[in-house]
């Protein structure tokens, strides 16, 4: 028994094997979905039940997590390439929590005015399943033994075909088993949900001179090493049996350049600035130094005119994790840079 999700307008879609489209307010059959908020830089969410929905049971916390409603001053890392995180998993619940699901959805839908005929049997089916059919009680007898496992989306990314992959029906696993499940819940998993909470600060490259330059004179550019360190995040599930973490941790190596134009030369020519041994990015300007070419920055050629050029930075993070039992490894680098103006003035002759 299979069904496809989907969520639009707080209404879930669920498409099962027998053909009938059901239409039910909330969370219904295998749309699981994560929840949690952004308190400042340390955010620790976790699973929950409100009414017929029930939400994410992994828990995120550390130095870089947050929501895409969090400080304007962090964003969400870029993957390099096209490897992203799940947008699908599946993850454990005990006997009592999915039969308490189960149970809110079937009474929400049948007491739900103007409900169909059809989205109430089949909702009465899928219920009939784990309570009186192949299933028995929920295998409430059985609640030592082992847990519910049940898709979860992630809410941002619903609408991707990934999400739609993860379209198995909730199903039973005994303690110790692994789900034979494409993203169940392991360490390696939980690392990729973290990756995908992690928040980075703002690329504002410190410049000399600031913010308004001269044509062919070469502008320094450099980062403070106190303002780039590795930054983390923590995922971790405690279900029944089932209690593992990981930790995936971004640490900045190396800062590319953007002029915004054409008309401009980088230094070094490949615009890409690595870290230095102390943690910096590229080399504060200082008196003495103007004859000299800096190790990062960029000449414009030209004059911006009445404007100014969007000068790009981005930092490029190596990102790695940790996790039970001693699991790690690499993940993908992940990138993240923002604009910052510069203005570029024509240097001024004097005729004598």
């Amino acid at each position: 028994m299979r069904a496809l999700t989907g969520r639009h307008n707080g209404w879930l879609v669920v498409v099962a094997a027998a053909g009938v489209c059901l239409l039910t307010p909330g969370t219904a059959m295998a749309g699981w979905g994560p929840g949690g908020e952004s308190n400042g830089d340390t955010t620790e969410t976790s699973g929950g039940q409100s009414g017929s929905d029930i939400v994410s049971m992994v828990r995120y916390s550390g130095s870089a997590t947050g929501s895409s409603g969090g400080s304007s001053s962090k964003g969400n890392v870029t993957p390099v390439g096209d490897w992203t995180p799940p947008a699908c998993w599946y993850e454990p619940r005990t006997a009592a929590d999915f039969q308490k699901y189960v149970e809110s959805m079937y009474t929400e839908t049948v007491n739900t005015p103007g409900q169909h005929s059809y989205a109430k049997t089949a909702v009465g089916q899928f219920r009939e399943t784990y309570k009186d059919g192949e299933y028995k009680n929920y295998n409430l007898d059985e609640a030592d033994e082992g847990t519910w496992w049940v898709a979860v989306q992630d809410p941002d990314r619903w609408m991707e075909p990934a999400a739609q992959l993860c379209n198995e029906m909730p199903f039973w696993v005994v303690n110790g088993d692994t789900p034979n499940v494409p993203n169940a819940i392991t360490p390696n998993v939980l690392a990729e949900l973290a990756y995908n909470r992690l928040r980075l600060p703002e690329t504002e490259v410190t410049l000399a001179p600031e913010d308004t330059t001269k044509v062919n004179l070469p502008t320094w550019a450099w980062l403070d090493k106190a303002k780039f360190k590795a930054v983390d995040v923590t995922a971790q599930i405690n279900v029944g049996g089932l209690n593992i973490q990981a930790t995936t941790t971004a640490k900045p190596i190396a800062l590319k350049l953007e002029p915004g134009t054409k008309d401009a030369e980088t230094y070094p020519a490949s615009g890409a600035c690595e870290i230095n041994v102390d943690g910096s990015i590229g080399e504060a300007y200082a008196k003495g130094k103007a004859d000299k070419t800096p190790s990062c920055g960029v000449k414009y050629l030209r004059s911006s005119g009445d404007g100014g050029f969007a000068l790009r930075a981005t930092v490029t993070w190596e990102i790695t994790w940790t996790g039970t039992g001693g699991a790690g490894g690499d993940l993908p680098d992940g990138a993240f840079g923002n604009d910052q103006a510069v203005t570029v003035q024509e240097i001024q002759s004097v005729n004598r």
